[in-house]
């Protein structure tokens, strides 16, 4: 009862002071910062927090992992779901923890965020860190659709499927959903040879506190389309800009992640630099958890030096 009692004493405190942001850390505070920025729209940050975030910090950083305003626990009724809202709040999070600078680690859609944000207030970003981070979002829709119809080509009733998506408004988040509907269905999130540890990971995390506090938001994609002006983006023009600034780009990808294509792996391989690229073995789009020894050791080797 008093720990009930604490827990809501502390959500009232922290709504009653105007911030309805979910945040937890985990490490100590004097260490380096990072910022885990999770996918979505319509996300949150439970997958990595149940399975990565404390081993991280015990490497000797200070990890920060929230979710967006209006997206998993940061329930907000008034969120905008634009960029400009996430910067804001992003900007929130350096002022309530006193940060100069951090490491921006991203992942998925949480790419996109951390890549605008980035270029946005360069002062703010130590370096930037892509984990299986999306950078050129119609490559990747054509790229699920074209693999589908080469692999169905000779199923009338699903090539149907396809074609129904393919002739979507593509700035809709219909076409987005339909795209990532067709994608997992078919298996492009999973490994196909999961490890020992990887299974113990995923399924400690399913009976645990995190997995019951997976809130996904199914109107989040399509307020984020419906407000936000910038979609089917291509951010890597603006990641050489942010490389030009003597920021560290560093990008970490599954090599059986479905959704990027061999062109596009090469083209952000070769724009962060061979000694700033990892392609990991046996690993999607959830590499953290998929290969999470492999993970955090490249992550830890990258940002312990910037």
């Amino acid at each position: 009862m008093k720990s009930l009692f604490l827990s809501l004493f502390l959500a009232f405190s922290i709504f009653a002071n105007g911030q309805n942001l979910y945040i937890k850390t985990y490490g100590n505070e004097k260490n380096k910062p990072v910022i885990f920025i999770h996918g979505g729209p319509g996300g949150n940050a439970t997958l990595f927090e149940g399975t990565t975030a404390q081993n991280l910090a015990d490497q000797g950083f200070y990890i920060i992992a929230y979710d967006r305003r209006g997206e998993g626990r940061s329930v907000d009724p008034d969120a905008k779901f634009t960029y400009e809202e996430a910067f804001q709040d992003l900007n929130s999070i350096y002022k309530k923890y006193h940060l100069k600078k951090a490491v921006l680690l991203s992942h998925s859609f949480g790419g996109l965020v951390a890549t605008l944000y980035t270029n946005k207030y360069p002062q703010n970003v130590s370096a930037l860190v892509l984990a299986g981070a999306l950078f050129s979002q119609q490559e990747t829709y054509d790229h699920i659709l074209n693999t589908l119809k080469k692999k169905y080509s000779n199923d009338s009733e699903q090539l149907k499927k396809i074609n129904i998506v393919e002739n979507l408004d593509k700035s809709s988040a219909e076409y987005r959903k339909g795209c990532y509907d067709l994608a997992g269905e078919n298996g492009f999130f999973k490994i196909p040879n999961p490890t020992a540890a990887s299974k113990k990971l995923y399924a400690d995390y399913e009976a645990g506190s995190f997995f019951k506090t997976n809130i996904r938001n199914k109107n989040a994609p399509l307020l984020f389309y419906k407000n936000e002006k910038q979609n089917n983006i291509d951010s890597r023009p603006l990641l050489k800009k942010i490389k030009a600034k003597d920021i560290p780009i560093f990008g970490i990808y599954g090599k059986d992640d479905g959704v990027f294509s061999s062109a596009q792996i090469d083209s952000i391989r070769n724009l962060a630099g061979e000694n700033h690229f990892i392609f990991i073995s046996n690993c999607s789009h959830y590499l953290f958890v998929d290969q999470q020894n492999e993970f955090i050791s490249g992550v830890k080797n990258w940002i312990s030096q910037n």
